[in-house]
């Protein structure tokens, strides 16, 4: 059995980036899509209606754009040395994201990650239609995954963390046994078993006891 089983968010959590924010800048529409961001990690939108919303403004933008925004990605102090310590603790680490594969898949594959879940665009003719296709990834899918993972893993609930920052993760962290705010908004701080202020996502592992 794995010892721990920790899923954490990706924008402002696992990266310092909102993935959807780096895209809208290469299309334009950067000012109108952060402020719809930042109201919906308040939890003053709906998030699958702030997500369509948000994906509308990248139609037309090519493909390519995925690439060209990946070198902008910066992943957040701490987070390999996470990832690495839940492992050699014998753990298992995945994320779940409001954002998109398309951006997500490079990060999973160079993290080792054991599991990752997030959007997906749809594209036609080589270019983003300003659509999702499958299920969206919004609070609830994110506390789907948490316990699918749990049950995949062999890890019980009790020995799962979630750790996020904004209101998308509330539904996963009431799941977990244990419920972190990473630099959080002041609604997911309140619903947490420990907030976390700096951004230093090694400071988990002294959470969990394993450094």
């Amino acid at each position: 059995m794995a010892a721990v089983l920790v899923v954490l968010d990706v924008d402002s959590t696992l990266i310092e980036n909102e993935a959807i924010e780096l895209l809208a800048d290469e299309a334009g529409s950067l000012e109108q899509v952060a402020a719809i961001t930042e109201r919906a990690m308040a939890g003053e939108l709906d998030f699958a209606d702030s997500l369509a919303q948000r994906v509308a403004t990248l139609a037309g933008l090519d493909t390519a754009a995925v690439q060209r925004v990946a070198p902008r990605i910066e992943l957040t102090r701490g987070a390999r040395e996470l990832v690495a310590g839940i492992h050699a603790a014998g753990g298992r680490v995945g994320v779940v994201s409001g954002g998109f594969h398309e951006l997500l898949d490079p990060i999973a594959a160079d993290l080792r990650l054991d599991a990752h879940r997030a959007n997906r665009l749809t594209v036609a003719d080589g270019r983003f239609t300003g659509t999702t296709t499958g299920p969206v990834i919004d609070a609830a899918a994110k506390a789907d995954a948490l316990r699918e993972w749990a049950h995949h893993f062999d890890v019980p609930l009790h020995r799962t963390v979630a750790v996020g920052d904004g209101a998308n993760d509330l539904a996963m962290m009431a799941t977990a046994g244990l419920a972190i705010a990473f630099d959080a908004k002041p609604v997911v701080r309140a619903a947490a078993h420990v907030s976390l202020p700096e951004r230093d996502l090694s400071a988990v592992l002294s959470v969990l006891g394993l450094r």
